[in-house]
């Protein structure tokens, strides 16, 4: 397996989780934060694809994650001010949150291995996404804890 198969499993197992994810949470806010996670890695693995491919490939432009979860937890806050996640529940963000550490530090490792290109640059911009991942599932944790806290204390510690 070479290293774009291997980015290429790494996204493919995180867009499965994040959808599992999607599918067992009923809160319709973090539902769509998981669904938006997924497609992050899909648009990943798209890039990683064309690489293992030789094939051209277009640099993602920024989304608009971070500013949607913000809007997406200011609004979950309103709509049900009690929330209440199970152990189970914390445990699975805590698992997704290692995964885009983990996912974070082999593109950051493998795209300073490089030398100076697309190729490189790609790797780059995708760490950068996975450290925003990893900043929003720290943030979605601290706010299934305690929401009424994370809104007062954390909502500014989202790059917007």
């Amino acid at each position: 397996m070479n290293i774009y198969e291997y980015a290429m499993q790494l996204e493919l197992d995180g867009e499965r989780y994040y959808r599992e994810l999607a599918e067992k949470i009923e809160d319709k806010g973090l539902k769509n934060i998981f669904v938006m996670l997924a497609e992050e890695e899909v648009k990943h693995f798209i890039i990683f694809e064309k690489m293992n491919k030789q094939q051209s490939f277009v640099a993602q432009h920024p989304t608009n994650l971070m500013k949607n979860t913000l809007s997406s937890f200011r609004r979950m806050r309103e709509e049900n001010p009690n929330f209440y996640f199970s152990q189970q529940y914390v445990d699975s963000f805590k698992s997704a949150l290692r995964t885009e550490q983990n996912s974070y530090q082999f593109y950051l490792e493998k795209g300073n291995m490089l030398e100076e290109g697309e190729q490189k640059e790609a790797f780059l911009r995708i760490a950068e996404e996975e450290k925003e991942h990893m900043i929003l599932l720290q943030n979605l944790l601290t706010f299934v804890m305690d929401p009424h806290q994370w809104i007062e204390s954390h909502e500014l510690k989202m790059p917007l």
